[in-house]
């Protein structure tokens, strides 16, 4: 105990200090005050237009510093998807709707106003198609469309509807907060409708990256079925690299 110092001094310099303490408040808080202030002005200048970069190094507008966070590739992306002016799209335009219809077609029109189903122009069989496009599932549980399987007119509408919903959520769930334009979006729904590609193409992969230069030199190179190159999958690229481009179709 004899190592120990006495509290009682201690105790008794605190309640000497009192008045002093209590004299320098004022100072104090005009201390705290200023900076606080100062990291106010920081905050709002990470906050400028421009402040956040992508993984490219280039700048994104009108995103916040704090807004971002880094992914484990290196790109940011945006934790709160809805800023102003930044609404990410999430169902397909009518523009987007038409190219896709456009290239589809509603074919295997018989003349008693049936459509009948039709084989793969690569393969000359599987998968078989019918209307705008659709293949797989038909309408009945644990149907295939394949030959002989024909619809109305209306059953082909209804069902082109439900798809283009289907793949347009498919390709949001895949692009994530990727800054996309709504133009961009539909090209990206027509690319999966045709191909089911959206989830392992490098076109994705490098349209969330941000190099959308590069991501629209992609679509050209999905231009084959059954191992060879067909004019109407090149006319169907060049078209949605249009699109994807903001050039329209």
């Amino acid at each position: 105990m004899s190592q120990l110092e006495d509290p009682a001094p201690a105790n008794s310099a605190l309640h000497s200090a009192g008045p002093r303490r209590a004299a320098s408040a004022p100072f104090l808080r005009a201390v705290r005050a200023m900076l606080a202030r100062g990291k106010r002005a920081r905050q709002d200048a990470a906050c400028e237009p421009g402040a956040a970069e992508n993984g490219a190094g280039r700048l994104e507008q009108g995103f916040c510093a704090q807004d971002t966070v880094t992914s484990v590739s290196g790109v940011p992306l945006m934790r709160r998807t809805e800023r102003a002016g930044a609404r990410m799209p999430r169902t397909i335009s009518a523009q987007g709707a038409a190219l896709i219809k456009r290239f589809e077609g509603c074919a295997r029109l018989r003349r008693d106003g049936l459509v009948e189903a039709y084989p793969d122009p690569g393969t000359g069989d599987d998968p078989w198609t019918i209307g705008w496009g659709a293949t797989g599932a038909g309408l009945k549980r644990g149907e295939r469309i394949g030959p002989g399987t024909v619809w109305t007119q209306k059953q082909c509408d209804e069902r082109l509807a439900r798809d283009l919903k289907r793949y347009a959520s498919e390709v949001a769930h895949a692009l994530g907060t990727a800054p996309t334009t709504q133009a961009q979006f539909d090209a990206l729904v027509s690319f999966h409708y045709n191909t089911g590609a959206i989830a392992r193409a490098t076109l994705t992969r490098r349209h969330i990256a941000g190099d959308h230069e590069g991501a629209a030199a992609e679509f050209r190179r999905w231009n084959k079925a059954g191992g060879r190159v067909l004019k109407g999958l090149v006319r169907r690229r060049a078209a949605e690299e249009r699109l994807y481009r903001g050039e329209g179709t």
